[in-house]
């Protein structure tokens, strides 16, 4: 066996003991009958129409566990900034195609089937699993428990229906707000280098890599932001905006959700854009700036967790996103390439356990074969320069998750281990009852939009694994490799995917490659033949459907309990009051409170700082704003106070402010009863 490197195993054989511990409805207003299909098919007909639209899909923001870093304590005590989904639908010549960017860490096989049941509820065969492209910027700070894969809820103590519920519908209600909002338009394409924001975490695994693929990245890195800037008629209303970075600039010290790094650039550009408040409806531009080939690519260019280019996570978030707003924005205003050309879509189901590769997509030239999922050693070391891995509990104790699933305890094959070699198998993932711990039957997509191509995989690529993937379908299609991007994160979520040569260094991207060294080979054969088809205009079989696996979905998360307020106190009281301040301060109120999964506030907000103007207060900030924080803390059994801090911008308008927050109470009943604090005014200078 080959040796294992520091990023592979930082303990050796005491990992294995920890691995071993280790639908609401659609709002009234969008849960109308479907029209039939047929009528909304044919039209509209002719040149490009464009949509955008936006939904939330923030969950519960207290005592629920983030999803990303699987560490057993980073439960969310609070919001920076909300979660979004943002949505784009193309449509040209009676074909339409739907691409959307969610503010999650991944989207899952369950979030994805559960979308596409209820399109097909509203808009018949419109919008299918065919055209319709789901994808996560992969926000580290984002909730977590919306999978029904077993091993991405461990450290999430299970399934948690609020989760679930919040992504779906606001997914669903972001494609709905595009679909209304189509009309003639165009799509033009720009590019441009960002150097600054991204830093190869695993470079001696990309120095493996023949010299082909390392000349395409001189400095290890893909520098480009490739740009789709949106028009309706002379106006612009959104930009898509695909760069590789890892959106993990917060850390698992992080205890308030957000969208990190993506999640803040596309507030910044939709925010400078036109001011916009997204309680107010669709903004007017909606930007996202989506993942592609990031597997390897770091936010922390120190190369060290919340450090780079500051050593503050906060801080780091905003100039990560900036830098990526002010390189979309150079690529937006240059963009002059107009798409055209027609707009379709194939998808392929692949059985990732159990494909035979054809030798010509293979390093040596010699047929290989995938197997059963496998959790390496080095993924449980986890990546030293962006975090851990996988769940650590506390000496002692259980987790219920795994206890109610009979234990990860099972023996690795001979053959199973020979064939994932040179990885260190610690648990066969794939193997484990019921059914396997993680998906197995993957979707991977190719979409024409004009006439660039996007390839969608549901795994997190290393940037020469997503460049070969766009060099397949490039010369199969016979265009340029430049008009063929790569998505990654897309429509489900299997871990990581290297190279065959990268897999051979077994750093944590190889260890987390659940399928073995030909992993990427498999996923290119596929795409090898969605692009043939693509290009003949005929179909390809589905393939196995994916499984289902709601029915059997466990949950430990405790019990929101009945609220009550501290003796002498009442709900919404001021506890703490706010003071003036100048731009470059900060304003910190406290209120009494209740718990915040009483009533999640999806598309609204749970305080707002006012402004008074003249006789009437008008809202000048909310939860959404990148200068607010809300955080939650239970002080003793049913009790809870909020702390809701301001950091006042350079250019604030003076004049005299309050800040309300809306909160929810739950009586031993359950009953849930709304209430309102708002604190004293206070002067900004």
């Amino acid at each position: 066996m080959a040796s294992i490197h520091r990023r592979t195993v930082l303990a050796g054989a005491a990992s294995a003991p920890l691995l071993a511990v280790a639908a609401a409805a659609l709002p009234a207003g969008a849960a109308a009958a479907a029209a039939p299909a047929g009528s909304q098919r044919s039209a509209p007909s002719g040149g490009m129409h464009v949509g955008v639209g936006v939904s939330d899909v923030t969950g519960p923001v207290a005592e629920i566990g983030m999803m990303g870093y699987s560490s057993f304590d980073q439960r969310a005590e609070g919001l920076h900034q909300r979660t979004r989904a943002r949505a784009y639908v193309f449509a040209e010549n009676g074909e339409r195609a739907v691409y959307v960017c969610v503010d999650t860490c991944m989207i899952f096989q369950s979030v994805h089937d559960a979308v596409l049941d209820r399109l097909g509820e509203r808009f018949g065969d419109l919008y299918t699993e065919r055209n319709v492209m789901l994808t996560a910027v992969h926000s580290h700070a984002a909730c977590g428990g919306a999978s029904h894969n077993y091993a991405y809820n461990l450290a999430l103590l299970g399934f948690e229906p609020l989760v679930f519920d919040s992504e779906v519908a606001g997914i669903v209600e972001a494609i709905v707000a595009a679909h209304d909002d189509l009309a003639p338009g165009t799509v033009s394409f720009g590019r441009t280098e960002l150097v600054d924001a991204s830093v190869n975490r695993s470079r001696e695994a990309f120095e493996r890599n023949p010299a082909s693929d390392r000349d395409y990245y001189p400095r290890g890195i893909d520098p480009w932001m490739r740009v789709f800037r949106i028009r309706q008629g002379g106006k612009d209303v959104g930009a898509i905006n695909w760069f590789a970075t890892h959106c993990a600039s917060l850390t698992n010290e992080n205890l308030l959700i957000s969208g990190d790094n993506k999640g803040a650039a596309a507030y910044f550009w939709e925010h400078d854009h036109e001011g916009v408040r997204y309680l107010d409806g669709t903004p007017g531009f909606v930007a996202c700036f989506p993942q592609t080939n990031s597997g390897d690519m770091s936010p922390n260019l120190n190369l060290s967790p919340g450090s780079g280019p500051t050593e503050d996570e906060f801080e780091n978030t905003r100039i990560i996103g900036e830098r990526q707003v002010a390189a979309a924005r150079t690529a937006w205003a240059a963009a002059s390439e107009s798409l055209s050309g027609g707009i379709d879509s194939r998808i392929l189901y692949l059985d990732m356990s159990d494909q035979a590769v054809d030798g010509r997509f293979t390093p040596h030239g010699e047929s290989g074969h995938t197997t059963p999922a496998c959790i390496g050693a080095a993924m449980s070391a986890g990546s030293t320069e962006d975090g851990p891995a996988l769940p650590v509990f506390p000496e002692g104790t259980r987790n219920p998750l795994v206890d109610a699933l009979g234990g990860m305890d099972a023996p690795v094959p001979g053959w199973l281990q020979d064939a994932q070699a040179p990885k260190l198998v610690l648990v066969p993932v794939g193997l484990l009852p019921p059914g396997g711990w993680v998906p197995r039957i993957l979707k991977i997509q190719l979409m024409r939009i004009g006439q660039y191509y996007l390839a969608a995989a549901p795994a997190e690529f290393t940037v020469v694994a997503g460049l070969r993937v766009r060099r397949t379908v490039a010369a199969e299609l016979g265009v340029p490799l430049e008009n063929v991007l790569f998505q990654g994160y897309a429509n489900s979520y299997a871990s990581y995917c290297t190279t065959p040569e990268e897999y051979e260094a077994q750093h944590y991207e190889g260890g987390s490659t659940l399928f073995g060294r030909y992993t990427l080979p498999a996923y290119q054969q596929g795409f090898a033949r969605l692009a043939a088809a693509l290009r003949e205009g005929s179909d390809v079989p589905r393939g196995p459907a994916p499984e289902d696996l709601s029915a059997f979905q466990p949950g430990f998360n405790p019990a929101v309990e009945a609220d009550v307020p501290a003796p002498g106190r009442s709900f919404g009281e001021v506890l703490v009051a706010p003071e003036s301040a100048s731009p470059g301060q900060q304003v910190a109120v406290e209120f009494v409170a209740g718990h915040p999964k009483n009533d999640l506030r999806r598309r609204s907000t749970f305080f707002e700082v006012q402004r008074r103007d003249g006789g009437r207060w008008i809202r000048h900030a909310d939860d959404s704003d990148w200068e607010t924080k809300f955080r939650w803390t239970r002080t003793a059994p049913g009790q809870s106070t909020v702390r809701i801090t301001w950091d006042v911008p350079d250019g604030t308008p003076a004049g005299d402010y309050r800040v309300v927050y809306f909160g929810a109470a739950r009586d031993g009943a359950g009953a849930i009863t709304q209430f309102t604090g708002t604190s004293g005014e206070f002067h900004v200078s």
